[in-house]
């Protein structure tokens, strides 16, 4: 009967012709690779521990369940050894005629307390495994709750350098791993350890000579196990190296699956993934050929010990200097005592891994965050929309600044166009009125207020974007609409549905306003994605406006709409509006034009002026010109 023990490693089919556990016990040489290891484990482990401190009193607790768990299961083999012995000795007497032959209730009673005994050790591992569970369930909450609040407040410069999927990582992947250390491999050590010295103590009780010989097994498992890993680690590390190299080719062909059929890809793409696969395939054949090789190895190794045991056993017990319940009770010690060694092998790496991703974790949790808020921000009751920009600098690089000296006023209502060719500063303009990054000189306001005396919720409150990019979730038009003011109603998503010509077709959709967009929202071309932001925009009802490219997604007849839904927008209201836009042919009827290059504005006024001019402005609107005489 072996010893109830929490086991987290993968598990394996019993090797054929084996008779009993190896060394290796369950744990197989997968639980033994060493995966990434964390540059600072110290540290990394104390503010792990720092971050469970409100948990102290439950891994206590825990900790004493997992101890008592398995002291009860400890000894358990050694009270079963006597009813072995008691049945043995009154089998002996019925054979020899010498006694009253076999002692049932001794046996019976022997029976019942081992049962008691397994009992209570089941129901404290239940109870510890359960307090624990809901340890690492809170960790975990709090981990991905923290690293949601921590991306709202990380500066969008961060991301500029971060992938999306490295940042999803951490919230997955990383935070997993961390959970699932502290509900398994946390009790796992505590029993492990628990059980290597209680079973060492009870087998020395029975037998110090049987003992050492039990003992001499374990250096000669480690070296097998040692020669066996050190062998197939790299195949193990090549595996997960090109399963993420095939997840990513199939993520990028599937991606970009109509562009690639359109340049007739199909080859390449499918010749490209079978070099990987091909190399993923040996990688993964040979590690999982060398780790099916440790199982039978070390089974022969621990059968060669239980050869030893047994015949050092029999011995003894024919010069009695021990009985037979004793050798029945030390080779349930010896099955036990090999596996939480493995396990505690196991574990040191799973907690460098685990230090690994808590490291990566703390990492980002300890990202500089955006500026903070002042403390006395400006709150007018109304907002006019004039906005000011005073000699900006700016440089998402500091050492490379692309906004070198930008100055201009805008007064409330009017419609500004800004202009210039790619990487002129245009958008970048918009990010900083918005304070999406701040700036490194000068000064930006609105209504007369440093733009820094506001909140940044207040700020962008007073704001409705419409990007060239759309963005629309996995929910109903209705309520992607709505996103731009939570609170309004059916009748104003209409409203502003219809004011961005958007109605008529959500009304032809199979469920009209009720339609779910999937998550790529790919049930809606690109020109209809645009009018409902655009709709979602004009149901915010904001007093400034900023349409980056908000038409060149759409055909010429819809433009034509939008145009029209948008100067009925600024015009009534008054708002103050920011257009970018590429085709100049759509912002011939702005109030003023900002023509920007390398960072500066070299041009203002407006259309017919800028004409008159014959300058930048005038030779980017007669190329358009040319080109669009040239495309009929």
């Amino acid at each position: 009967m072996s010893m109830p023990n929490k086991d987290t490693t993968p598990k394996r089919s019993p090797t054929p012709g084996g008779h009993g556990p190896g060394p290796m016990g369950r744990g197989g040489p997968m639980a033994m690779m060493k995966g990434e290891s964390a540059r600072d484990f110290k540290g990394t482990m104390r503010k792990l521990i720092q971050y469970l401190g409100s948990y102290r009193v439950a891994i206590v607790v825990t900790m004493i369940f997992a101890i008592a768990s398995t002291i009860f299961a400890i000894v358990g083999p050694k009270i079963l050894g006597q009813a072995t012995t008691k049945l043995f000795e009154g089998v002996m007497a019925q054979i020899t005629g010498t006694g009253e032959g076999i002692d049932f209730p001794y046996i019976g009673n022997i029976l019942l307390i081992v049962l008691a005994l397994y009992l209570a050790s089941t129901f404290f591992s239940y109870i510890q495994g359960w307090i624990m569970t809901g340890i690492s369930m809170n960790i975990t909450y709090r981990f991905r709750r923290d690293i949601a609040a921590k991306i709202n407040r990380i500066p969008l410069k961060y991301f500029d350098k971060t992938s999306h999927g490295e940042v999803l990582s951490r919230i997955t992947n990383d935070v997993d791993t961390v959970s699932q250390t502290l509900n398994q491999s946390l009790s796992q050590i505590i029993t492990s350890v628990t059980t290597v010295l209680g079973v060492m103590i009870m087998m020395f009780s029975i037998s110090w000579l049987m003992t050492v010989v039990a003992l001499l097994i374990v250096p000669v498992s480690m070296v097998i196990i040692s020669a066996i890993v050190k062998h197939s680690q790299k195949y193990f590390k090549q595996q997960q190296e090109f399963l993420g190299h095939i997840n990513g080719h199939v993520e990028e062909m599937y991606g970009s699956h109509v562009v690639m059929k359109a340049f007739n890809g199909e080859a390449k793409s499918v010749e490209k993934f079978d070099k990987l696969n091909d190399t993923l395939f040996n990688s993964a054949w040979k590690s999982q050929f060398l780790s099916g090789l440790m199982m039978p190895i070390m089974g022969f190794v621990g059968n060669l010990g239980y050869v030893a045991i047994s015949i050092l056993g029999a011995t003894l017990a024919v010069r009695g200097a021990i009985t037979l319940g004793d050798i029945q009770a030390f080779i349930q010690y010896v099955r036990s005592f090999t596996q939480p060694i493995t396990q505690i092998a196991n574990i040191s790496n799973v907690l460098q891994q685990t230090a690994a991703a808590a490291e990566r974790v703390f990492e980002f949790l300890g990202e500089s965050e955006e500026v903070k808020e002042t403390n006395s921000p400006v709150s007018p009751e109304t907002v006019a929309g004039l906005v000011e920009f005073k000699n900006v600098r700016f440089g998402y690089d500091p050492e490379k600044i692309i906004i070198k000296d930008f100055s201009a006023t805008v007064q409330p209502g009017q419609k500004i166009a800004i202009v210039g060719p790619t990487g002129a500063g245009k958008t970048t303009m918009v990010k900083l009125l918005m304070r999406f990054y701040d700036i490194n000189e000068g000064a930006i306001l609105v209504d007369g207020h440093n733009i820094q005396d506001f909140t940044r919720h207040d700020l962008r409150k007073m704001f409705a974007m419409v990007l060239q990019d759309t963005w629309l979730y996995n929910d109903t038009i209705m309520e992607n609409i709505r996103y731009g003011r939570a609170g309004a109603t059916d009748e104003e998503v209409f409203k502003a549905a219809k004011t961005a010509h958007v109605d008529h077709f959500i009304r032809t959709l199979p469920d009209g306003y009720k339609m779910v967009l999937n998550e790529e929202a790919s049930n809606v071309s690109q020109g209809q994605k645009q009018l409902l932001t655009i709709a979602r925009a004009i149901l915010a009802d904001p007093r400034i406006l900023i349409l980056d490219e908000a038409t060149s997604s759409v055909d010429t007849r819809t433009e034509v709409l939008i145009q029209k839904a948008m100067d009925n927008l600024m015009n009534s209201e008054r708002r103050t509006s920011f257009i970018i836009a590429h085709r100049l042919s759509t912002i011939r009827n702005a109030d003023l034009i900002l023509v920007m290059r390398d960072g500066d504005i070299v041009e203002t006024g407006t259309h017919e002026d800028l004409l008159e001019k014959d300058g930048f402005y005038a030779e980017l609107y007669n190329s358009q010109f040319e080109q669009a005489m040239v495309t009929l």
